[in-house]
């Protein structure tokens, strides 16, 4: 899944950093932002292919910053991590439209797991879209195409 692009959103440099070296090592183009109101700056629908953003950050927590994030774009994966993990926020997350809910400290191989799956199913969705949309084409074409047949027979059979 290298050349995805990935905006970690944390207010502690040295988790920014291990990201950016990490998933930059392995292909991905790592953008961070230095908090909540830094992270919705920097967020444009469609630039970004996952979203990772610390739970615990001054200002504007990771559920606000989710919220908020929710209202420009329904559909980038986002991982909700925190040092601080409760069931309450796990469940907050998923229902604010988390993918997921991680840990610290992290296991970065777990992350890279869950980041490539959670792509690879948002890829899944898209690519049923594109078939439905041709299915759809097809079946209200394929009446039209009676009816154009029909019409020719007619026409054909008087001359």
């Amino acid at each position: 899944m290298a050349g995805e692009r990935l905006l970690v959103v944390d207010d502690e440099e040295s988790i920014r950093d291990v990201f950016a070296d990490y998933f930059g090592s392995i292909g991905y183009e790592v953008e961070t932002a230095t908090s909540g109101k830094d992270g919705l700056e920097k967020f444009v629908p469609d630039r970004f292919d996952c979203v990772i953003c610390d739970l615990v950050m001054p200002e504007m927590d990771g559920l606000e910053f989710l919220r908020r994030l929710r209202e420009l774009d329904g559909k980038t994966p986002f991982f909700m991590m925190t040092g601080y993990p409760s069931v309450e926020t796990a469940v907050e997350a998923i229902k604010q439209g988390a993918y997921d809910y991680i840990t610290k400290p992290l296991n970065f191989e777990d992350v890279r797991i869950k980041l490539e799956r959670a792509l690879r199913s948002r890829d899944v969705e898209r690519s049923l879209k594109k078939v439905t949309g041709v299915l759809w084409g097809l079946i209200v074409s394929i009446p039209i195409w009676l009816i154009l047949g029909i019409v020719l027979g007619i026409v054909w059979k008087k001359l």
